[in-house]
């Protein structure tokens, strides 16, 4: 039974019939034979709409408790209020096993989006189609591989390294863990080769694209110059180069309004890099139930289970923008049902508040798409990077700026390297708060944000507001244990689990 979980986490790809619904459907599986279906133009567009549904793994539900993956990878940063499921506080305080299942839930949803990556980048070469949209289709398939790998590599460290497709005979069903440089040299050559395919510029359907490609490369090179493989300088020109690709070419712009991050009609608009899809009818989440706050919705349960603690809505500079009403939080609403009656509460994530899901019918209409790339952590990736080189350069100023004017904040202007770098890493933490940044940003830093202070702390000394350190295993997820009992080849366990 163990060694049957561990295959499903490699199971062959699903294949999918291609319609209006496109990637939202994971539930489209074919009886066809790899060998039989891999022959024609429309199987291959088919076959890298299966390989998108794995992003939903964000998304999904743990056990029914009230956590989602994203949920929980919200916590380790302690930003977040305490209350809920054990899961949520033993994440909040650094103290979970390997058998908490949001670890398993998002290696095998990942690992599954790798494995119909890799059967896709192995069976449409020999497809005779269009050789334009050939290469367009493997571009997608390269930069959702990568995509895949960047979190896993980040999340657990060392993890197998799978380039082809598994089966039963597979000689790497049970694969050894490769080392963290070997998966970084994968997404960087998946995401180089993805930006050579001939994908669009940038796609308002959720797909992959030119812009999402280099955005993304940005980022991995920039993790690189940090923590833990610590590549310095040459990443940092490498972050800040690919970065300014995005800025120069126009690709994306920033809202004038902050409900356009999470409303319908801007979907895959303006600064909206790259999403996880959803529609009513079809894929439905419950982010609206897990930031909303109880009595001002219709949805069967109201959550609550990602809230700021006022702490960090205090780290905010005075007047900021989106700390008022209904802008990033929000502390009032109409009761549910009512168009005159006030609800006051704590603050509450409106960002990522969909209102037509808190409405009638809002279980199935909660179809808010989750964000996973946005124009504004590229113009401070071109900041911080930029800086590292160069120390503050008007340019980098300008791309921090253009965030702080829509908050209605002073522009920065002045500063040391040492200065600007901090105020860089702020802008971080208040523009993409609650967008699974944080943790990752701790980890390549291994900075964390002292809220009463405004400054930055070492990692491993600093207690946060909770009175919780990180220690140095705690920087890393465990590997799940269900993966550990069925394949032997993954020992050692990451320390401290």
């Amino acid at each position: 039974m163990k060694k049957n979980t561990y295959i499903l986490a490699f199971c062959f790809a699903l294949l999918s019939v291609s319609c209006q619904k496109e990637f939202l459907n994971e539930n489209n599986q074919s009886a066809l034979t790899q060998e039989a279906y891999f022959t024609t133009a429309s199987q291959a567009n088919a076959a890298i709409v299966g390989i998108y549904p794995a992003l939903q793994t964000f998304t999904q539900e743990i056990e029914f408790r009230g956590d989602a993956v994203w949920s929980l990878m919200e916590m380790p940063a302690g930003h977040v209020n305490r209350g809920g499921s054990q899961y949520k506080e033993n994440t909040i305080t650094h103290t979970n096993s390997a058998n908490e299942p949001a670890f398993y839930t998002i290696w095998s949803g990942f690992y599954r989006g790798i494995s119909n990556a890799n059967l896709a980048i192995q069976k449409i070469p020999a497809i005779e189609m269009n050789p334009a949209t050939k290469q367009s289709l493997l571009g997608e398939a390269h930069f959702l591989r990568a995509l895949y790998y960047y979190y896993l590599v980040r999340l657990f460290g060392d993890i197998p390294l799978l380039t082809e497709p598994i089966n039963f005979a597979s000689p790497d069903l049970y694969p050894a863990r490769s080392p963290k440089e070997k998966i970084y040299e994968l997404i960087v050559a998946d995401l180089q080769t993805a930006e050579k395919s001939g994908m669009p510029a940038i796609s308002k359907t959720g797909k992959a694209s030119i812009g999402a490609t280099k955005s993304l490369l940005a980022s991995v090179y920039l993790t690189m110059a940090g923590y833990p493989l610590n590549k310095g300088r040459e990443y940092y020109v490498l972050a800040a180069s690919k970065a300014k690709e995005v800025i120069d070419a126009n690709y994306y712009s920033l809202f004038d309004n902050y409900l356009y991050l999470h409303n319908r009609a801007n979907k895959n608009q303006g600064e909206l890099i790259f999403q996880v899809q959803y529609l009513a009818g079809v894929a439905t989440n419950r982010i609206t139930e897990f930031v909303s706050p109880n009595d001002i919705s219709k949805l069967s349960s109201s959550l609550n289970t990602v809230s700021p603690i006022p702490e960090f809505i205090n780290s905010y500079e005075p007047n900021d923008k989106r700390v008022k009403q209904k802008q990033f939080y929000f502390t009032e609403d109409f009761a549910a049902g009512s168009t005159t009656k006030i609800v006051k509460f704590p603050h509450a994530l409106y960002k990522f508040y969909l209102e037509e899901a808190a409405g009638a019918n809002g279980d199935k209409n909660s179809d808010e798409n989750w964000t996973l790339l946005r124009l504004p952590e590229v113009l401070l990736t071109y900041a911080e990077a930029s800086n590292e080189v160069d120390g503050p350069t008007t340019f980098a100023y300008d791309q921090v700026n253009k965030i702080r004017t829509r908050a209605e904040l002073p522009k920065l202007q002045g500063l040391t390297r040492e200065d600007f770098r901090e105020a860089i890493w702020r802008e971080r933490y208040h523009e993409l708060a609650y967008e699974n940044k944080s943790f990752f940003d701790i980890q390549r830093t291994r900075k964390v944000y002292n809220l009463k202070t405004s400054h930055f702390e070492d990692v491993l000394t600093f207690a946060n507001e909770l009175g919780i350190k990180f220690t140095q295993n705690q920087l890393l997820w465990p590997i799940p244990q269900k993966e550990m009992d069925a394949n032997t080849n993954l020992k050692p366990q990451n320390p401290g689990y």
